[in-house]
């Protein structure tokens, strides 16, 4: 062989030449042992030692070639005719494998069944039949294909589980239909076994490197050819397992995410719109889960008194969103036996004794509650384990914001727990900022955390921008870096 990587003309030239007088012997081996199946299956004893001796003599047939043409060409006329025992030919052939008589008549001509479908790629129609034949036998689906450009176009228009393909091919050979399978997404994961007299190492290495599953030399062992295919066959079913697997996962998750987008959607519709008078209310609302546990809400109890109430659930996710979702529900249906909505400690003491944390699965939340009397400018109001809102109040050039105290434990966690509810009158013109404490209890990168006083300073400079609120979260955000919120981020701001 040259000393370069590639095969010299004459050298491939010898190659194919050893190709083909190798395959009808391939094929004589190929036929022989079907048939001595047969012979061993109907007790036709004679007619199995006969086509035994006819496979032996094909198979010295084969190793005379190896001896004589598998390393180089042949010598010109009048020079020696031996080949070198240590020369390399271009496609070194191993002696073939084959299996020894009767290795494989146990298993008859309808035993050991299998179920797939192949499809066989080879340039030689004998060739394609023999292996059809053999496949068949076991249970196995044929298609076949005379090159690798007819095999693409029998991958594209039906599924296999299998490829057997040739290596030598005219037009498209078979380390060429392996790369263009492997570029296509829907081919790239059908296992592939080559196939060929040749059993170049290089071949075999490129086609391995390739993404070719195993390699096969002629003739076939029948023994080592069902087995490797049983292999091929069973981790592509493994494979499809694992991926029909992921598919319904990933159905599951996308089945799950709509439902959570919807319920997120359903708990976003419990949230009154925005209003400007005669009372100005907006809000600001972003979850750091699919589903939130903050709720609230503002309405008329009648012609001059005003609730507000803004609740934050512990945890979050579906259990936390779905009291939260009941919490709101019975506020603004007023559905609070025993209690006078305009009376906050009288509502969230009825808010307690309705929701107790023993059965609403160890679930707890805080709310404040608030009701504006409009023609007195009272604002009467109780909390229960929450953030005290801000009043912001501005006299002349200054503003003076200052917290709404309330004292009282969390819904839920106490049978006997107390409510108080605080009177003040507000100033006009002024603004009430409700938050949940998601809105400052936020760590920085390096460790801090932001508090309350932040908010209380942010609003000091920023009380009269129209996208407080929003800017406010921005702010927020901005401190975040590139972490994301850790609780749900809410806030209601009333202009009085």
């Amino acid at each position: 062989m040259n000393s370069g990587s590639s095969p010299t003309p004459e050298e491939l030239q010898w190659a194919h030449v050893r190709h083909d007088l190798r395959t009808p012997l391939n094929q004589i081996i190929g036929y022989g042992e079907m048939l001595e199946e047969d012979a061993q299956a109907a007790g036709q004893d004679a007619v199995v030692s006969d086509l035994q001796k006819i496979q032996q003599a094909a198979r010295r047939m084969l190793q005379l070639i190896q001896e004589h043409l598998g390393g180089a060409a042949p010598k010109p006329a009048g020079g020696p005719s031996t080949v070198s025992a240590g020369s390399k030919s271009v496609v070194p052939q191993s002696a073939p494998v084959s299996a020894p008589p009767g290795s494989d008549s146990d298993a008859g001509p309808g035993a050991g069944r299998m179920t797939g479908r192949i499809l066989v790629v080879d340039d030689n129609a004998p060739n394609r039949d023999v292996l059809s034949r053999r496949l068949e036998r076991r249970g196995l689906t044929t298609r076949l294909a005379e090159d690798g450009c007819v095999a693409l176009d029998c991958l594209a228009e039906e599924s296999f589980d299998l490829v057997l393909l040739d290596v030598m091919m005219p037009r498209k050979d078979g380390y060429e239909t392996l790369l263009a399978m492997k570029q296509d997404e829907s081919l790239r994961n059908i296992p592939v076994i080559m196939i060929s007299a040749l059993d170049e190492m290089d071949t075999v290495i490129r086609c391995i490197e390739a993404g070719a599953e195993d390699y096969l030399p002629k003739p076939f062992n029948p023994t080592l050819l069902r087995a490797r295919i049983n292999a091929c066959l069973e981790k592509k079913a493994l494979r499809d397992a694992e991926r029909l697997h992921v598919a319904e996962i990933e159905r599951t998750q996308q089945r799950l995410a709509r439902e959570l987008r919807d319920a997120e959607a359903y708990l976003r519709s419990l949230f009154p719109r925005p209003v400007q008078a005669p009372v100005a209310v907006d809000w600001f609302h972003q979850s750091c889960s699919e589903l939130g546990g903050d709720a609230l809400g503002y309405h008329w109890l009648d012609d001059e008194h005003f609730a507000l109430y803004l609740l934050d659930v512990c945890g979050h996710g579906v259990g936390s969103s779905l009291l939260s979702a009941a919490a709101i529900n019975v506020i603004r249906t007023g559905s609070l036996p025993g209690a006078n909505l305009r009376e906050p400690a009288e509502v969230l003491a009825a808010l307690n004794r309705m929701f107790p944390m023993e059965r609403q699965n160890g679930l707890y939340f805080t709310i404040w509650y608030g009701v504006w009397h409009a023609p007195t400018r009272t604002l009467k109001y109780s909390a229960a384990g929450h953030p005290p809102p801000l009043l912001a109040v501005p006299h002349g050039n200054r503003i003076e914001v200052k917290e709404l105290d309330a004292s009282g434990l969390m819904i839920g966690a106490f049978d006997d727990a107390d409510y108080d509810t605080v009177t003040c009158r507000i100033p006009e013109p002024s603004q009430l900022i409700i938050v949940t404490d998601g809105c400052f209890e936020i760590r920085r990168p390096d460790g801090s955390m932001m508090t309350g006083e932040d908010l209380h300073a942010f609003v000091q400079e920023a009380w009269a921008s129209p996208t407080l609120l929003e800017d406010w979260f921005h702010h927020c955000q901005d401190a975040l870096g590139n972490s994301s919120l850790d609780d749900d981020f809410t806030m209601l701001r009333v202009q009085l």
